[in-house]
Formats: C-alpha cells, structure tokens, sequence
C-alpha cells in the first residue's frame, strides 16, 4: 500500500519546520524510518519496479530448455532453486512456450486389440459343448 503524496508532503514540511530527524519523524507517524528518507529523494510514488532477475541466469535456463524439453516448470525450478512462477516468468521474457501436439506422435501409438476368430481358440477335435 502507498502512502499519499499529501500525506508525504505534511510529514516532510514537519520534520523541516520542527526539525526533527529521520528517526523521529518516522516514529510520530508510523511509517518506516527508510520510506521517510526514500520521500525526501523523490516524493512521487514508484509504479514499476526495475530490477533484473538477480537468481535466474537466462542463457543457462534457455540451455536448459534445449536439454531438457519435456521437463515441467516445477522441475525446472527444483533445478535452478527458484520458484515455479519465476521459471514461468523467465520463459515468457524469453518467449519460449512449448505446445504439445494434439495428435499422438507414431511412436506412441498402440495397436488396437484384435479378437481372434470365433473358433480359433478351440480345437477343432474338441466340442464346443462346455456341459457334460
């Protein structure tokens, strides 16, 4: 939650005009002695946050990727030591997805039962009579 810039401004024209200092202020209003000095260098709230990935080397996870296509994002992630939605994240800012093909590959496909002829598991000397 952001504080408004009305009440940054008031809490910044009183540490002036009573002088008091950076723990002081910070105490009387309740708000973090680092938000205080963080508002006297820039009073307008930050929107976006710009800050590189400091965990996930991306080239490596790209590499990864090319070894290890068939491997879940969790996978991934129990491999680099990140989160599940950071591997997520990381592979949409590489714009790598991987769609599985709707169709069974050849490989993959099994032959379909066949049931044998009707009297091909009987002998032929034998009585299909089963009663005594």
């Amino acid at each position: 939650m952001t504080y408004s810039i009305d009440f940054r401004k008031k809490v910044l024209s009183i540490k002036a005009q009573e002088n008091l200092t950076w723990s002081e202020v910070s105490t009387r209003f309740g708000v973090g002695q680092a938000s205080v000095v963080r508002w006297s260098k820039n009073i307008e709230p930050q929107r976006t946050r710009n800050k590189p990935t400091t965990k996930l080397n991306w080239e490596i996870l790209a590499q990864d990727v090319d070894e290890h296509p068939d491997s879940y994002q969790y996978e991934r992630a129990a491999r680099f030591g990140v989160s599940q939605p950071g591997i997520a994240y990381a592979l949409k800012q590489l714009n790598l997805s991987r769609k599985k093909n709707v169709s069974t590959p050849p490989s993959r496909t099994r032959s379909s039962a066949e049931l044998p002829n009707s009297n091909s598991h009987f002998p032929e000397n034998e009585s299909t009579n089963c009663l005594p």
